[in-house]
């Protein structure tokens, strides 16, 4: 047979699968009676090529390490994904048929509930920046040939999350990710910022030093020679700019507005309008060696740092140190720094175990996607900045727990506490957040050794983690060997003459210590309970010492919403115990002052939490 025989017959087939790939994504969205087959139906041929002769991917071994990753960064056109696998055997026809019911693996957006689905897409934006966690991972850990095969929709690229993936992808070299960007011109509501003009997004890509190809995306010809040029593009990663045309081969609704995220009016007419029904099953070509990542090595049995009582030592300067050690420890940690590792003491880890630390820069979006897309491939991934920045990234930390990700986050300079640097610097509604996240654990430690204690819990713990940690000195009060439960809390000072329990977490406690010792010297015995676990909280000794006392004062370097206070009175509430109350927060604006000064103004220092119980007492 002549080449042009082969060529002729690669391009009829390839042209038959995106044919059936259209008419799949029509038959399932119809049957659900929602979903979005005009968004599928642009980026057929991309995907008939590409799994045809591209992809190297085992469908019996989803998660083979050497397998390629398809990401579908644009995820509403789920009908195309779950088309694609009902072609290559991942899934059958009955299972194909209950796309988006109860109970299904097939929802409106793809998820990991598949094995085949690395990450949760749907939040736009998000899929690349993942696709560059997973490349690095490739790169730097795994040391595999995969490729990260990213599909990305036009209107994402207002994003700037695409654009933090844009930079690091460049920077990092990535030459095994290929962005295939889908430019069918129209959005939800109407044209997108650029429409057709393919020169704009190939422009910036390049100047942010990718290789990008434009191309006819429904011409399979110049889709395959992109492909071969993509894998062929060493030192930079590749990104396909593809015309195409929403809706494409459905008359009804090709490259019309209004269409979006609905199904076709009328199925039937589409399908035949498409050439009707087809039966193509095929077999993705097998990933290159064998499936065996790069294994680092461990440098010997987890050793903890100890610190002695009495001394004084930054939170985050303890969880620096006890990074380092589960490091050693562990060989599958790596660590992850928006560049501010002098600040949260992740440079311990960088200049001791530089094979596995990742600089982000200040890219806050960006670092967590490469967490989730680190953890992807087995690894655990701790990434650490301000509480007060990780707020630019809440929907990656939010998607991250859709993702059903492992990942370790630290916030530190929380609080009014940090002083002189002021509101801007000031994470205050962090605990909040994080709490809100679904699955998630949250700590806040207040001294050295629980900061290490807790943080080995973390590395073990699935789902979303996060720590506070705080800028300055706290006092040393818990001895190296003592041990520290999620879900746990400590009672400081307790005994049966107490008249109300104070409870603080983090900085507020060594000042609720020293509020109990006054109100001691005045006759009056508090409680006081170190809950430094937020979420999961120790609710059975929160309601016993309710009970007991009858008064709860909460005190916190944080807005009063969703934090520790919330936390606790919500608990008891749930609980049916009807207590006294106070809860003491930050509820002004802060500006710059000393630490001493913040706590003060904010009304959260010994004194104000004295002031407060002999109110709760007079009530």
């Amino acid at each position: 047979m002549t080449r042009d025989m082969n060529d002729d017959r690669d391009r009829q087939q390839w042209h038959e699968l995106a044919q059936q790939l259209r008419v799949d994504s029509v038959r399932s969205s119809s049957l659900a009676g929602s979903g979005h087959p005009t968004s599928s139906l642009s980026a057929a041929e991309l995907m008939s090529v590409l799994i045809s002769k591209y992809l190297r991917y085992d469908v019996a071994a989803p998660h083979a390490a050497n397998n390629d990753h398809l990401i579908f960064s644009k995820g509403h056109a789920s009908p195309l994904y779950y088309a694609i696998l009902l072609a290559i055997g991942a899934i059958g026809e009955e299972e194909f048929a209950t796309y988006r019911r109860l109970g299904s693996r097939l929802q409106g957006h793809p998820t990991p509930v598949l094995p085949s689905v690395d990450v949760a897409t749907g939040s736009l934006g998000q899929g690349l920046p993942i696709g560059v966690g997973v490349a690095m991972a490739a790169k730097s850990l795994d040391k595999l040939p995969y490729r990260v095969w990213v599909l990305c929709g036009d209107s994402e690229m207002a994003e700037g999350s695409i654009w933090e993936a844009a930079a690091q992808a460049s920077y990092d070299k990535l030459d095994n990710l290929i962005a295939i960007i889908d430019v069918n011109r129209l959005g939800q509501t109407g044209p997108t910022r650029y429409g057709w003009d393919l020169d704009v997004y190939s422009s910036r890509f390049e100047a942010f030093g990718w290789n990008s190809i434009e191309i006819d995306g429904h011409d399979v010809d110049a889709v395959d020679k992109a492909y071969a040029k993509a894998v062929a593009t060493t030192g930079k990663p590749t990104v396909i700019v593809a015309k195409t045309v929403k809706g494409k081969g459905v008359s009804a609704v090709e490259n019309k507005n209004g269409a979006h995220g609905k199904p076709v009016p009328d199925e039937a007419a589409a399908i035949a309008e498409l050439g009707g029904l087809r039966n193509i099953r095929l077999k993705p070509q097998l990933p290159e060696g064998k499936p065996t990542p790069h294994a680092f090595k461990a440098q010997g049995p987890l050793a903890l740092p100890k610190y002695e009582k009495g001394t004084q030592v930054a939170t985050r300067k303890a969880y620096g140190d006890a990074l380092l050690a589960l490091g050693k420890a562990d060989p599958k940690i790596v660590v992850l720094d928006g560049e501010v590792g002098n600040s949260t003491y992740t440079e311990t880890f960088g200049k001791e175990i530089p094979e596995r630390f990742f600089q982000m820069y200040i890219a806050e979006q960006q670092l967590l996607s490469a967490a989730v897309g680190m953890q992807v491939r087995g690894w655990k991934p701790f990434a650490a900045t301000f509480a007060a920045f990780l707020t630019r990234a809440y929907d990656f930390a939010r998607m991250a727990a859709v993702s059903r990700a492992n990942i370790s986050l630290c916030g530190s300079h929380a609080g009014v506490s940090i002083g002189e640097d002021g509101p801007s610097q000031m994470g205050l509604e962090d605990l909040a957040s994080m709490r809100a996240i679904f699955g998630s654990t949250v700590v806040y430690p207040c001294d050295a050794n629980q900061t290490a204690k807790l943080l080995a819990k973390l590395a073990d713990t699935p789902g979303v983690t996060y720590m506070r940690t705080t800028r300055q000195a706290t006092p040393v009060m818990y001895a190296a060997d003592e041990d520290f439960e999620l879900g746990g809390s400590r009672a400081l000072r307790s005994s049966t003459a107490d008249a109300l329990t104070i409870v603080a977490a983090g900085i507020t406690v060594s000042e609720a210590i020293a509020a109990a010792e006054t109100l001691a010297s005045a006759g009056i015995a508090a409680r006081v309970i170190d809950l430094y676990s937020i979420k999961p909280l120790d609710v059975a000794t929160l309601r016993a010492a309710a009970k007991e006392t009858g008064r709860v004062l909460t005190v916190e370097d944080h807005w009063p919403e969703g934090g520790l206070g919330e936390a606790v009175f919500s608990a008891l509430a749930e609980a049916g115990l009807g207590v006294k109350g106070e809860l003491l927060a930050v509820r002004h604006m802060p500006d710059s002052a000393t630490p001493e000064q913040e706590l003060a103004e904010a009304g959260i220092d010994s004194v104000a939490i004295v002031a407060a119980a002999k109110r709760l007492l007079a009530a």
